[in-house]
């Protein structure tokens, strides 16, 4: 493997300005066997309170589990945006993420991130990978995060959905409105200025009659509902359904099970799911597994 130590930060600027140039790729490439590597990261109060005004967080000196992704993402994006990576970044579907805390992040620490791609695998309606990132402190992950991705290749689009369980619209516990703005809010404190979120002109140049929520926020979103009841190690495993048009009315609504609790973001207009998910205690391993599933509903 290739390990890759940029000395800054990469522009996300210019990955973006690569993302617009014309790709090609061989139908069954492979991954890069590159790692983007860099070290002496520390979370920054000014961008924390920020993202956590945004997100919906508390202020604290200890970061929300979905944090972390913003020390990551430059990597990802440069890794994501090289010559050699199979898929354009542009038409992407992130469709899953797990995020794994080992232990708090705090203000006043240092870390080092770490950036790979793995299991490019077939997918009915294309390919999917999955994106890891990682804090470490010493060569002890602090936190871990698998970014599953799809690439569409023309595939039948709708044969995954018309096959699986069909969801029914829960009770909710919470009715959130989502800004019109919150793409572009969410784009400020991120560095995720991806077109499909900023604005509807950009957004319907790759299908969308509006500009859509991006997936970190609804994830964020979802866990800043769990705030004062999460333990110290957790992991919070979320699948994006349908994504969230904006502006929007959206249902929260979230139930104790065994190891946790289990939570779904639906549309409070029509029986649409945008995301579903779960937390739950973690072992603290530092072993990245599969996706969990989360339990029925009370109310099925």
């Amino acid at each position: 493997m290739t390990v890759k130590e940029p000395s800054d930060p990469p522009s996300l600027v210019a990955c973006y300005a690569r993302a617009l140039l014309p790709h090609r790729r061989a139908p069954e490439a492979a991954l890069p066997d590159s790692e983007y590597v860099r070290t002496d990261i520390a979370v920054e109060p000014g961008p924390l309170a920020a993202y956590n005004q945004v997100c919906d967080f508390r202020l604290s000196d200890e970061v929300p589990g979905t944090y972390p992704h913003l020390l990551v993402f430059p990597l990802q994006l440069a890794l994501m945006t090289e010559r050699a990576f199979p898929f354009p970044l542009l038409g992407m579907v992130h469709v899953a993420n797990r995020i794994t805390q080992h232990r708090p992040v705090r203000l006043g620490e240092t870390y080092s991130a770490r950036v790979r791609t793995e299991n490019l695998r077939p997918h009915e309606q294309g390919h999917q990978f999955d994106v890891l990132g990682e804090l470490l402190t010493g060569d002890r992950p602090v936190w871990t995060e698998i970014s599953t991705y799809l690439w569409r290749d023309g595939r039948s689009a709708g044969s995954a959905r018309s096959r699986g369980p069909q969801l029914t619209a829960p009770a909710p516990t919470a009715v959130w409105r989502v800004p019109g703005d919150i793409g572009r809010r969410y784009a400020q404190v991120s560095g995720d200025r991806n077109p499909i979120h900023l604005h509807p002109l950009t957004a319907r140049l790759f299908g969308f009659s509006s500009a859509i929520a991006h997936g970190g926020w609804t994830a964020a979103r979802a866990l800043a509902a769990f705030e004062g009841r999460l333990p110290d190690a957790y992991t919070v495993d979320v699948r994006f359904k349908a994504p969230v048009l904006l502006p929007a009315k959206t249902a929260f609504t979230s139930w104790r099970t065994g190891t946790g609790w289990a939570f779904e973001l639906w549309d409070a207009r029509r029986p649409r799911p945008h995301l579903v998910g779960v937390v739950k205690e973690s072992d603290v391993t530092g072993q990245v597994t599969a996706a969990a599933t989360p339990g029925p509903r009370p109310d099925r």
